[in-house]
């Protein structure tokens, strides 16, 4: 949305922006979809024909959703091989968000992936384009000269060395011109549009407004402590809620994991209560999740004024009063809060609960913890349920509901904890049972549902973010055969996907290894993180691991 309104305000840009959304009149087939007989996928503005644009961008938020990279080219009738594209005759692809972390996935398919806050890199690729059709240039030149553009990544200029199995032994830039690395653009606050802060855009009932960017903590295993952090001027917000109440919008989402660290938040809060008032008391606000040691008396007294609160994953699935805090220890066992950098220890989360239980507006709690970190014992995971069992009690609320949302370990690109061991996800789908069990059976099961739920993620998606995040330029061809093959991605199976990586001359075992800290990752292009510290980290749960096994304890390794 920031790229949509900066082109489509700038009058220096030679180009517009329109959206092509998922239709209700696309027929779903398996893992494709198809639009009605005789028409095309087409753009919501214009109605033009999505594969007659000059530059398509491709947003991907996870991963695991790699394969609808294919589903949304084959919908739009683009080639979708990059090798296959003609500047001129088909759209430049790029590739953004979080899906792309490790952008050699579908490094043979897409065109360019940008890293970071686009802004400045994508009005130069524009322009880039733009002078290119003007001149007919080749597409071989446009890539090499994109390529030299700060935070783009064009995966054609770049050879890859690979190893057998799975993964490379070196990946070098195929010309001088070419740089050996890339790194992710991030904007000084006044260079960032302000549809960085505010949705220029709503659906007549929703809102966004995004305080923060970045976060001021690095755990290990995040990315959202990678960009630098930036706050957004509350004049800008509070601006923009007047707006929303000249359209009689009333739900607002205050999209950011770290609004407890804006340093506005209270004003933004007293503004977010008038709007609630000014709505009759149909105004919802939603807010995501917070740090345990940031919370105060103060803050949720503030949010408990704000009239109906709740959370994404939940508004729509608790009864009563939906007041929730939701926070991430992560992990039950205190030295892997300490190994992983979280600085979220139980007397913390202790602190956060007794001023919870003291206001009445709050009735969940939501707790996210990590399952199959390296060096987990089967004791850690016991740890877990009896954690919950703890915060409930100590919440002392009788209707009340901790959830326990629990998430596969997975080393993201970028990140110190990157070269770690990939859970297996049908390894940790049994994980979360045992889990499960130990807190029914330490509660009763009539409590249990009552009072608790244990939320995990589907094991298909994990499943294929276990190659993709970790996967060589390899992985595509496997997703692609899997598409071809009309596999749905939501019911993948550990089989399935073992039969289509070895017809590749793979070995899944080879993506779920941990990289030794000398060898280079597929993404070595765009890699930049600190490799004492991926070291550091190694020798620290190494540590942890041997100290179990001289327990007898069985450790993930």
């Amino acid at each position: 949305m920031t790229l949509y309104d900066l082109i489509n305000r700038g009058s220096d840009i030679p180009a517009v922006a329109e959206r092509a959304i998922r239709y209700r009149c696309l027929r779903a087939s398996g893992n494709r979809l198809i639009p009605p007989e005789g028409e095309v996928y087409r753009t919501i503005e214009s109605a033009a024909p999505v594969a007659s644009s000059d530059v398509v961008g491709v947003s991907i938020t996870n991963s695991g959703d790699l394969p609808s990279f294919f589903r949304l080219l084959e919908l739009a009738g683009i080639p979708r091989r990059s090798a296959d594209r003609m500047i001129g005759k088909h759209p430049l692809v790029v590739g953004g968000n979080g899906g792309f972390a490790n952008p050699e996935v579908l490094a043979d398919y897409v065109d360019v992936v940008a890293l970071g806050e686009g802004e400045t890199s994508m009005v130069e690729l524009i322009r880039t384009v733009h002078s290119a059709q003007r001149a007919g240039v080749s597409r071989d030149a446009v890539l090499e000269e994109l390529s030299r553009i700060p935070g783009l990544y064009v995966p054609a200029m770049y050879d890859c060395e690979l190893l057998p199995g799975g993964g490379v032994a070196a990946v070098r830039p195929r010309s001088p011109r070419v740089p050996a690395k890339v790194r992710p653009q991030y904007l000084e606050m006044g260079e960032l549009h302000a549809a960085h802060f505010v949705a220029p855009i709503s659906n007549g009932k929703r809102g966004v407004v995004v305080p923060t960017l970045g976060c001021r903590w690095a755990c290990h295993f995040c990315t959202l402590g990678v960009p630098p952090f930036r706050q957004a001027p509350v004049e800008l917000l509070e601006a923009y809620l007047e707006e929303l109440e000249k359209h009689g919008i009333a739900q607002v989402v205050v999209s950011s994991a770290t609004f407890t660290q804006y340093g506005k938040r209270y004003a933004l809060l007293d503004r977010l209560r008038e709007h609630a008032l000014r709505m009759d008391g149909k105004a919802t606000t939603i807010i995501g999740s917070i740090r345990a040691d940031e919370l105060s008396s103060r803050y949720l007294d503030a949010v408990s004024q704000l009239g109906d609160t709740g959370h994404f994953f939940t508004e729509l699935k608790l009864g009563g009063p939906r007041g929730i805090v939701t926070i991430a220890p992560e992990f039950a066992a205190p030295d892997l809060v300490r190994i992983f950098n979280k600085t979220m220890t139980t007397q913390r989360v202790h602190r956060s609960i007794d001023l919870l239980r003291e206001n009445e507006h709050f009735a969940h709690i939501m707790l996210y913890f990590i399952v199959g970190a390296p060096g987990e014992t089967a004791a850690d995971r016991r740890a877990i349920a009896e954690y919950a069992v703890d915060i409930f009690r100590r919440f002392n609320r009788k209707n009340g509901t901790v959830i326990l949302k629990l998430q596969q370990f997975m080393p993201e690109p970028g990140t110190v904890g990157q070269r770690l061991p990939m859970a297996d996800p049908t390894l940790t789908s049994r994980h979360v049972e045992e889990i499960r069990e130990h807190l029914c059976d330490l509660v009763g099961g009539e409590t249990y549902e009552r009072n608790y739920r244990v939320v995990w993620e589907e094991s298909s998606r994990l499943l294929l973010e276990s190659v993709c995040l970790r996967g060589d330029r390899r992985i595509g061809q496997v997703l692609e055969t899997l598409h071809d093959a009309g596999t749905d991605p939501g019911k993948l199976s550990g089989q399935r996907l073992r039969q289509a990586l070895a017809a590749h001359g793979l070995d899944h075992r080879r993506y779920l290894r941990r990289l030794n800290p000398h060898e280079p990752v597929p993404w070595e292009a765009v890699n930049d993180v600190d490799r004492e510290q991926e070291i550091r980290l190694m020798a620290e749960l190494d540590r942890r691991a041997a100290e179990a096994a001289e327990r007898g304890t069985s450790v993930v390794t």
